[in-house]
């Protein structure tokens, strides 16, 4: 069964801008299929456009419908850092593998570039340069040795102290590392883009349709659905982001809340670059620009799964980012013309968790966000895609369910 979840509320800013409509029909006989994946996110988008350039045949359910779960509510800050900084990844998981897991994430991130480039998808994609800003969590200092850690890894990486800082970008703290690469984008209308190219290939969209019991061997799953019809399926893909099935393992795993908002479009009054902003602080900030000049702020995280809590307080963290995101850019009006809040997965080293799931060697799992949603679902298209055609993707065991 679906660990069901309300996974967000309000209004989030991407129902200013249209997207194309995908196009799913009711599951109404029992179908066999190459892949089924659960889950038409962000996630199950990647992973179905990856499956199916390769050649396989693939159904895609939901429970509610295409593009209608979290993928809605992300502030689609497309970075490859890492919300882990790199010294205290290190001291998690050990300095290769901290080091590998940023590198791959930067990797991953040029190749989601050149995927989008490549389907001609329309998303307003556009690179964008990053400032991580000196906090509560990391001061100048710890700045200093991140952006040495990120140099000896091969990335790149530049201090801005207080005065250039405040000089090149307006921005008055102690230090931040400049980086570039990163990418803001829309993310409905990707994961439109990311469907349809699926469709085109005859991938079949069903919903909404639940998956309610999963059974499987060596050679294939069975998943039973809430109406009845049965999926045969050589492969099962579980991309449901942070509402699991009972199946998934939990643990190292945990749902927080979160809330963001989006201002008025003021293109004239944004930052030098509209460089995206995130603090090196728990609960940390983090700020981009829309292709329009909206501003869009997000944060105050907390550790509960309440919804209706959850939704209680956001009015009171709406002006909370308001008069934060006031006090780094003055001269914006902050006022939210958009305001929503949502749950998220996370993990304890920031790291997503994708692979075959233990004990089920046909069933493929993609789980644990956080900060880093799209670029961590690309690198998940990435490892399911080779697993399912045989190969071994190099840093599988980076991201592997631990046994």
């Amino acid at each position: 069964m679906l660990r069901k979840l309300d996974l967000r509320s309000g209004t989030p800013v991407w129902s200013a801008y249209r997207s194309s409509a995908v196009p799913a029909d009711r599951l109404t006989r029992d179908v066999k299929t190459d892949v089924l994946i659960v889950g038409m996110g962000i996630s199950g988008a990647m992973i179905a456009e990856a499956l199916t350039r390769d050649g396989h045949s693939v159904i895609c359910i939901d429970r509610r419908g295409p593009l209608k779960g979290s993928t809605a509510a992300t502030t689609a800050l497309v970075q490859f850092e890492i919300d882990q900084p790199l010294i205290t990844l290190s001291n998690m998981i050990g300095g290769d593998a901290a080091r590998q897991a940023w590198r791959r994430s930067r990797l991953s991130l040029l190749n989601l570039r050149g995927r989008i480039a490549e389907l001609n998808i329309s998303c307003r994609a556009a690179g964008t340069p990053s400032l991580y800003l000196a906090g509560n969590r990391l001061d100048a200092s710890d700045l200093r040795r991140e952006a040495q850690a990120r140099r000896d890894a091969g990335i790149g990486a530049s201090i801005l102290t207080r005065q250039p800082l405040r000089e090149t970008f307006g921005i008055d703290r102690a230090a931040a590392i400049l980086s570039h690469g990163n990418l803001a984008l829309d993310p409905r209308k990707l994961t439109s883009g990311l469907l349809s190219a699926a469709l085109q290939r005859k991938a079949r969209f069903h919903a909404p349709a639940e998956a309610t019991a999963i059974e499987g061997n060596r050679l294939g799953v069975t998943v039973a659905t809430r109406d009845g019809p049965m999926i045969k399926a050589h492969h099962l893909v579980l991309a449901t982001g942070y509402e699991l099935l009972d199946i998934v393992p939990s643990t190292g795993h945990r749902i927080i809340s979160t809330w963001a908002i989006a201002t008025r479009p003021q293109p004239k009054k944004l930052w030098p670059l509209a460089a995206m902003l995130w603090e090196a602080s728990d609960p940390y900030l983090y700020v981009r620009a829309t292709s329009d000049g909206r501003v869009i702020c997000g944060g105050e995280d907390e550790e509960f799964t309440d919804e209706e809590r959850r939704d209680a307080l956001t009015a009171q963290k709406t002006d909370r980012l308001e008069k934060k995101l006031a006090s780094i850019f003055p001269q914006l009006d902050t006022a939210a013309e958009f305001a929503w809040s949502g749950s998220f997965g996370a993990t304890g080293t920031g790291l997503p968790i994708i692979g075959t799931l233990p004990g089920h060697p046909r069933v493929q799992a993609v789980m644990g966000y956080g900060g880093n949603g799209i670029t961590f679902s690309q690198i998940a298209s990435e490892i399911v895609s080779a697993s399912i055609a045989g190969r071994e993707d190099t840093d599988g065991s980076l991201f592997a369910f631990k046994a």
